[in-house]
């Protein structure tokens, strides 16, 4: 039997798995009362809010792959696009040749609110106030936040403490950053939301209520305070942009493998990455955890990762049939050698030749605040020297590191969804001051080149790293899975889905538990999403325990291997249901100490 960090829980009324474990709590009180999945992650996401706001807010983003009981999978787009004002030629303009990591100026209009109400609206049962009771008590009442709460707060201390006085005032009460053990609130965020209520209440029924709560974050009093916050002093962001938009149902992009369906968000994401692995993939695979598995492994996902840069995007077309057909793969599969490439190669599909950004090829070795330890992503400020007025850096070494979340969640009834939260981080924004949070980031992802499908166009979103996943077993959903983690994410999936898949199950069912503990790894020798965007050709990133002769096989055939703490790469959830008898289960990641999964 093998011995893992925790069980792979079991049941029949619902499992939760989220990277905090009041979010899982907090869904899962809502299965308990009666409430379906989406109910569940809507509540949950509110308090990733409150209580991860260093990796997500409510004006960030997220991708949210949902599988009603009996029906098909959807894609529900919170990804908002770039302001009608954001053009490369006003940004190149202000001197610059990349979006800034920080600052009004890289904010895309919010998407997340509007994605959790439609959710609620289209696919939940509970009211509003049913659902944000959870995060309205954490923000008034307090919790006791995790260590990194507090350590990403000291990374922007004299920020705080000289220009974002309104984020200080949140998060650096009576001079202190929050400190594990002691109650931290946000008395401005419950403020927000218990005013959103009181305006909301009497409007109707439920679905009424949840309307009327989308038209004030667009034209209420929470899109003036935006508006204001944006115009201090360089973004684009105006009462136009948030009125005109609104989160948005499409298709997944989808992938068969060996009696497995893999569900995506399409190529506007990263989501497709994992599928292009897949392709790759050949017939029959060497020994997993061997050497042999790794380099194949590291080797499709340059391949992958490449493809992504020259042709993902929501500014263009993107040939994701060809990407993903047979022949294509198998001509792509052919360049993987024995040796580590450290050539950027994206591919031909349908014979048209591909193009990258210019900043595409910068190596960079010594990028600040760099940690090969898969610390998630980094959003690096712009130099002390930008010539963007009024932005002041963002520390002494103009840097500061955001992440994700992540939520899975599956009912008794076999509802399931996964989404991937991000955005709107403490650091990435000065804390409006009316509401408690900051404006996203996002926009740093795009390209200040035109033509690109990448590049920043008004009106489209920027593409992004956060990419849930939903699994299908002969055409029925079983699996909700993700990670935290930028660049990585698809990265560690495709890891976590092949140790599911090739790995016996446990107690009958899928060893999701199993799966996430088992040593992971990522490498970076494609242009990062996140300023300065810079990579590293044939860097390779291991837990520590990994084999000391599967590392030593690594470096004989040129990649240049890191070894990390034993504990340090992955952050995923998962739930799954078994359609044959009906059982639930459940896993979570333990690095970090704070990921939980709960169910019954």
């Amino acid at each position: 039997m093998q011995f893992t960090t925790r069980p792979t829980l079991q049941g029949t009324l619902g499992m939760v798995s989220s990277t905090h474990w009041l979010a899982s709590q907090s869904a899962m009180a809502v299965l308990e009362d009666g409430g379906n999945a989406f109910d569940a992650a809507v509540a949950g996401a509110f308090v990733l809010h409150v209580v991860e706001p260093h990796l997500n807010g409510p004006a960030g983003e997220v991708p949210i792959l949902l599988a009603p009981a009996g029906g098909e999978v959807r894609v529900l787009c919170g990804q908002g696009v770039a302001p009608a004002g954001a053009s490369v030629a006003h940004y190149r303009a202000l001197g610059l040749d990349l979006v800034p990591g920080t600052g009004p100026l890289a904010a895309a209009v919010p998407g997340a609110f509007d994605a959790w109400m439609l959710l609620l609206r289209d696919h939940g049962t509970k009211t509003l106030a049913d659902v944000l009771e959870y995060a309205v008590g954490y923000a008034e009442h307090g919790h006791a936040p995790v260590e990194n709460v507090g350590a990403t707060v000291e990374t922007v201390r004299e920020l705080f403490e000289t220009e974002w006085t309104s984020s200080a005032e949140v998060y650096l009460p009576d001079g202190r950053a929050p400190h594990p053990g002691e109650l931290l609130r946000n008395p401005a965020l419950a403020a927000t939301w218990k005013r959103l209520l009181a305006e909301v209440a009497g409007s109707g029924d439920r679905v009424a209520e949840i309307e009327a709560a989308r038209e004030v974050w667009r034209s209420g009093f929470i899109a003036e305070a935006l508006v204001r916050q944006s115009a201090r002093p360089t973004g684009t962001l105006t009462a136009a942009d948030l009125a005109g938009w609104s989160a948005t149902y499409e298709s997944p992009a989808t992938y068969d493998w060996n009696g497995w369906t893999l569900c995506k968000a399409g190529p506007w994401s990263q989501g497709p990455v994992l599928l292009q692995q897949l392709a790759l993939l050949p017939a029959e695979l060497p020994a997993y955890g061997s050497a042999d598995y790794l380099h194949l492994l590291i080797e499709g996902c340059k391949l992958a990762m490449a493809d992504r840069e020259a042709w993902y995007g929501d500014a263009a077309e993107v040939p994701l049939d060809e990407l993903l057909s047979a022949e294509y793969n198998a001509a792509r599969r052919a360049l993987v050698g024995d040796k580590a490439s450290y050539e950027l190669r994206p591919g031909i599909p349908g014979g048209r030749a591909p193009r990258l950004s210019a900043h595409a090829h910068v190596v960079v070795t010594d990028e600040p605040g760099f940690s090969p330890m898969g610390a998630g992503e980094p959003t690096v400020a712009k130099n002390p020297a930008s010539p963007v007025p009024g932005e002041p850096p963002v520390s002494p070494d103009g840097t500061t590191r955001g992440d994700t979340c992540h939520l899975d969640v599956v009912d008794r009834w076999g509802n399931m969804v996964a989404a991937t939260p991000s955005g709107g981080w403490l650091q990435s924004n000065p804390v409006v001051p009316e509401l408690g949070f900051p404006l996203g980031t996002r926009l740093q992802m795009t390209w200040l080149e035109e033509g690109l499908p990448n590049s920043l166009t008004p009106g489209r979103r920027p593409r992004t790293t956060l990419t849930p996943s939903i699994a299908l077993r002969d055409g029925v959903p079983v699996m909700a899975f993700g990670t935290p983690g930028g660049d990585q994410q698809d990265q560690w999936q495709l890891h976590f889905f092949l140790a599911v898949a090739l790995r016996p199950p446990v107690r009958g069912g899928l060893d999701l538990q199993g799966a996430i503990d088992a040593p992971n790894w990522h490498n970076d020798s494609f242009p990062g999403s996140f300023y300065p965007r810079g990579m590293r050709p044939g860097s390779v990133t291991v837990e520590s325990r990994t084999g000391a002769d599967v590392v030593e096989e690594l470096r004989r055939r040129g990649h240049h291997v890191t070894v990390g703490d034993p504990w340090s790469e992955g952050r995923l959830c998962a739930v799954a249901r078994d359609p044959r008898t009906g059982i639930l289960s459940a896993a979570a990641n333990p690095r970090g100490m704070q990921g939980y999964a709960v169910g019954r």
